[in-house]
């Protein structure tokens, strides 16, 4: 096994050596760019001030620089917190500008940083009433229980003040270790589940006083964007390099700087004393805008639509290498299925993913998984097999149950012919504890029990960075270099060997951030010219979220926090379009107007949404154990045209919408196992092929439509049962309605920034009204639009 490990490291390391990257003069109205290709092949993310003294890692942002000679800011105080500001600090003033840039300065040239600061504001929590012990848990503590305490000196009166940037949070009060309401808060919001959470809103400077902005046409060489609400600062960058900006006549005028990639961006921000704009980014293909969907190609990653699937339970094309355990203590349903890799390259093949208007294919975990079952259920009696490839024994092997590298390859070269990517489920947060790694390396896991005792056993939160998911399979301790090293290089190994676009990563927010650092800087020094794309699982704040979710660590995360509003509103009598709308704008003001987050219909770890909004799973059961003891339907006829409604929703805000397998055409279940039934590609009943024609269109609008892939995005009306947003681009506009109501609802509405409405039609057969720039939508019950020109 040392041999093992040391020649992983040592394969991978003699691969990573640096290009020579040169220096580039980009002109830009009569100015001269001066900037390092290294440096600009890639968006640098945004600084986001949250405190007033922040910590800011250099490779968070700019993964293979390693080091700078100096940071500069004319607005912010900036401080190395070594010698080669490899790390620094920033302290914000209260008189510190919404927007600002930093320099990050080596070998004589600039590279910049777009810099936000988030208002921040003092909170209150109390609590009356005689106890032993308050917390407050919630989104501002990532659902932690025990991490933020309210104080008393009476043993009866109760308070904690919170600094929080401006937002809404939902919240519970942990008294004497019971979960409750905050009884002195009237407000409320569904928490997704059939129940309600507190709700704490920190509203400080007027948000719809903020500027809103969009992409208006080319003059010249120029981009004019219009505005509203008249904002007084402009940002625009090409890259991650500052060029020339001014506002005049209310719009912001940009100047394209000459060059010849073949892909870069402008990106631009605004302020005014109310707040930040969205957000406008704008694609170019060899120094022009994009003008024409056709253009782009699979490697334009906000292009992305996803199509999840495991591979046991999606298409069995190679019965040879069919091994279930067929134990009598393993139940069927979580024994092998026989599906494989085989059967993925025959579904290719077929036009399935072609015709569904998918562009990336996100496979499970393929490593070698036990031959043995593991885990026990207790009603009713089972244990489990590794089918679902999560519990990895050798972690650069293939499973010989999924095929050979033969087959791989194969899968990978004809998905590349058909325009599809193809991503990895790879799981470095743990491997099974028979694994070689730990008989070679006993120490490399965290401690089994936690400091007071207990075994250190699913305790998400409270030692999330430690935690093992189950006895047999003990998290590694990855804030270790002697562990982190050899793990990194074996995930590089995937994508070393064979022509991955990228990885699905599991388990995120379980693993320190330093194995994120290292692995992406180690993928972007080694494979600087493959656009990979990384996405993460974490459930948690928005906040937890994105802290792993920069161009040094992730290109995205999955967000179950719109997908349990979108759950709630759209799938549940009690919930609420308001409720969706709000999820979604904080969303978009963490992880911005442009994201590349994934936005789901469902997973594998999630009770079926069709079940849920058809009535045959209540939202306050547990869907796990329904799903073991009695058979999940649809329910009412209705959840089809919900879960219409909910992919109407994820393909038309601005993200990756993800298609988890059997979403296509509306199959039922509860939760993990019965989540994970083998798919059907035939013989759909009428309502199934309903669901999955209208998806096909909606996949074909937003794939061939740039207001749905660049698009900026201004909510427009949102109610309990109807949401109504515009989306444009370079005057390309998307308006979309959705009703989530059994009644039909007529909405009126009328768009803050000038658009021309004339040419926009309906697409899914509802009516219009158009005069100026006012729009009447008329939404027959539970339906959606999708309005272009």
């Amino acid at each position: 096994m040392v041999m093992y490990t040391n020649m992983i490291t040592q394969f991978v390391m003699r691969k990573l050596t640096l290009l020579f990257l040169p220096l580039l003069i980009v002109a830009c109205s009569g100015s001269q760019l001066k900037y390092d290709v290294a440096y600009n092949r890639d968006l640098a993310s945004v600084v986001k001030y949250a405190k007033d003294t922040n910590h800011l890692y250099l490779t968070d942002f700019f993964p293979t620089m390693g080091s700078a000679d100096s940071v500069t800011s004319s607005v912010v105080e900036v401080t190395s917190l070594g010698d080669d500001w490899s790390e620094f600090q920033a302290v914000v003033k209260e008189n510190t500008p919404w927007l600002s840039v930093l320099k990050i300065w080596k070998n004589g040239t600039a590279t910049d940083l777009l810099a936000y600061k988030q208002e921040v504001i003092a909170a209150t929590i109390n609590y009356n009433g005689k106890a032993k012990e308050v917390f407050v848990t919630g989104q501002m503590s990532a659902w932690q229980r025990n991490v933020l305490p309210l104080g008393t000196t009476d043993g009866e009166n109760w308070s904690i003040t919170l600094k929080l940037p401006a937002g809404n949070y939902q919240y519970l009060l942990v008294v004497d270790g019971k979960d409750m309401l905050d009884p002195s808060n009237p407000d409320r919001e569904s928490n997704g589940s059939g129940g309600f959470n507190s709700l704490l809103k920190l509203q400080g400077v007027d948000p719809a006083k903020a500027p809103i902005i969009t992409t208006d046409r080319l003059v010249g060489n120029n981009i004019s964007i219009i505005t509203a609400n008249n904002p007084t600062q402009a940002i625009a960058f090409w890259q991650n390099i500052q060029i020339e900006t001014k506002i005049e006549d209310g719009k912001i005028i940009v100047a394209i700087p000459d060059n010849s990639l073949e892909r870069s961006f402008i990106r631009v921000w605004a302020s005014n004393e109310n707040g930040i704009a969205n957000d406008v980014l704008i694609p170019l293909k060899n120094g022009k805008v994009v003008a024409q969907a056709d253009s782009l190609d699979r490697k334009d990653k906000h292009r992305n639509i996803l199509y999840s699937l495991m591979i046991d339970r999606f298409n069995n094309g190679n019965v040879a290498n069919d091994k279930k355990l067929n134990q009598a203590d393993v139940l069927p349903i979580v024994d092998y299925m026989g599906g494989d890799i085989k059967g993925i390259t025959e579904k290719i093949n077929a036009g399935f993913f072609d015709d569904l208007g998918i562009t990336t294919i996100w496979i499970s975990p393929i490593t070698q998984n036990p031959y043995d079952a593991w885990g026990l259920n207790q009603n009713p009696a089972t244990k489990f097999s590794g089918y679902h490839g999560y519990w990895p024994i050798y972690v650069t092997a293939i499973d010989e149950r999924f095929g050979t590298k033969e087959e791989l390859e194969e899968l990978l070269e004809t998905a590349h012919s058909h325009g599809l990517n193809v991503i990895l489920d790879y799981v470095a947060n743990h491997v099974h504890i028979n694994s070689p790694i730990l008989k070679e390396h006993p120490d490399w896991t965290t401690p089994a029990k936690t400091p007071d005792g207990r075994d250190n056993l699913e305790l998400w939160d409270e030692f999330r960075l430690t935690t093992w998911f189950d006895k047999h399979i003990p998290t590694l301790d990855l804030e270790r270099a002697a562990v982190y090293e050899p793990m990194t290089d074996s995930a590089l190994y995937w994508i070393a060997n064979f022509d991955f676009d990228g990885f699905r990563h599991d388990a995120t927010k379980h693993i320190p951030e330093t194995y994120w650092r290292t692995l992406t800087a180690k993928m972007k020094q080694r494979f600087p010219d493959r656009d990979l794309y990384q996405i993460g699982e974490t459930y948690g704040s928005p906040e937890l979220i994105n802290s792993y979710v920069k161009s040094g660590m992730l290109d995205a995360q999955f967000d179950f926090n719109v997908y349990d509003a979108a759950t709630s509103a759209i799938g549940s009598s009690q919930g609420s379009m308001r409720s969706l709308a709000s999820a979604l704008q904080s969303s978009l003001d963490t992880y911005g107007y442009h994201n590349l987050m994934g936005y789901i219909t469902g997973n594998h770890d999630r009770a079926r949404f069709i079940s849920l909004a058809g009535g045959s799973l209540s939202f306050d059961e547990n869907a796990k154990a329904a799903g073991w003891t009695r058979k999940i339907t649809v329910g009412d006829s209705s959840s089809y045209d919900k879960l219409s409604l909910l992919e109407a929703f994820i393909f038309t805000i601005p993200g990756v919408p993800t298609v988890y397998q059997g979403d296509d055409y509306g199959i039922p279940g509860g939760n993990d196992p019965d989540n994970r039934h083998m798919m059907i590609f035939n013989d759909y009943n009428p309502r199934q092929q309903k669901v999955k024609d209208n998806l096909k269109k909606l996949a074909t609008l937003r794939k061939g439509n740039l207001a749905l892939i660049y698009g900026d995005m201004v909510p427009l009306y949102a109610d309990d049962n109807v949401m109504v947003f515009v989306r444009n681009y370079m005057g390309n506009v998307a308006v979309v309605g959705l009703n989530k109501s059994d009644k039909e609802q007529v909405v009126d509405v009328t768009i803050p920034i000038g658009l021309d409405l004339s040419k926009v039609s309906a697409n899914f057969g509802n009516a219009l009204n158009i005069s100026n720039n006012n729009i009447k939508i008329t939404l027959a019950p539970l339906s959606f639009e999708v309005a272009t020109n």
